[in-house]
């Protein structure tokens, strides 16, 4: 019996892990080789891309994708995980609170729109010393983490609700890669000076996926898998390769007569046959798998 070989999207629901999510699909596809392409918190719901069998080859060039998100921000108090499943550490003042106008909201939310340097959340997953930042935060060590350089392309107030001692700003994000959404939520509420955490977070497309293709996780064993050489065109141009050049790709060797036909940093070779082949790049005149496929799943 073949093995399952595609890519998998999940709408993963809250209140269990990623991993949770991975070992299901593990059991219902009755294969072990299941990799993914960037975690979402317990907290969070939406899409999980999982690449299956050879497939997790591609994941790599998953991983850098823009993602779009919906989210709830709570002002008026400020969390030690800045979402919803960390302790309270301070709350504002409902003089305080009563000045965070819809103007105030709009004009720190445009602060935080475009290139940014972000503090992470001292929860995430960065290692520090070989060691997960959430470990040493939860071990009650201090954790100071780096800035890091990311895009939120758009940041986006869908409404304004007033709750007891709070205020929940719904919003949609569209970030690149890397971006924590609970930082912008903690950002937003020191900016306002009243605390901000998240309480809501849904991830809805990475790249070219969107969540409305995703499979339930209570029904992995029938989602449908996209074939790999379908997954890779979705994210990279797709080239058409003769049968010689792709058993030569196959085999290691530069080949010309391709890097005119895409442009870009790679592209997605794929054989007469509809198989992918791999992923290419150029090497000057001629172009180089950088990523195979084995050829009996190709």
């Amino acid at each position: 019996m073949a093995q399952p070989d595609g890519i998998l999207l999940v709408d993963k629901p809250g209140g269990i892990t990623s991993h949770d999510v991975v070992a299901r699909a593990r059991r219902a596809l009755d294969t072990r080789k299941i990799g993914h392409a960037g975690t979402l918190d317990p907290m969070a719901t939406g899409l999980l891309i999982l690449g299956v069998g050879a497939a997790t080859r591609l994941l790599t060039f998953v991983v850098g994708l823009d993602k779009d998100y919906t989210a709830t921000i709570r002002l008026g108090a400020a969390t030690d995980t800045d979402d919803a499943d960390g302790q309270i550490t301070a709350t504002a003042a409902a003089s305080a609170l009563a000045a965070v106008t819809r103007e105030r909201i709009d004009a720190g939310v445009a602060g935080l729109t475009g290139p940014i340097a972000q503090v992470p959340s001292r929860v995430s997953a960065i290692k520090v010393d070989g060691r997960r930042a959430y470990d040493l935060a939860r071990a009650g060590q201090d954790v100071a983490l780096k800035a890091r350089d990311v895009v939120i392309s758009s940041f986006d107030v869908l409404a304004v609700r007033d709750g007891d001692g709070c205020r929940d700003v719904d919003v949609a994000v569209t970030c690149s890669s890397g971006t924590y959404v609970r930082a912008l939520a903690r950002d937003l509420g020191e900016h306002l000076g009243v605390g901000g955490h998240l309480t809501a977070l849904r991830r809805t497309r990475i790249g070219p996926f969107p969540v409305a293709d995703a499979a339930s996780a209570d029904d992995l064993a029938h989602a449908p898998l996209l074939p790999p050489a379908r997954a890779a065109a979705l994210v990279m141009p797709e080239v058409h390769p003769d049968a010689d050049q792709a058993r030569d790709l196959r085999h290691g060797k530069r080949v010309p007569g391709l890097a005119d036909a895409f442009t870009g940093p790679r592209a997605a070779a794929v054989d007469p046959e509809g198989r992918l082949v791999g992923v290419i790049e150029r090497r000057g005149d001629d172009v180089k798998s950088v990523m195979n496929m084995p050829e009996e799943s190709a």
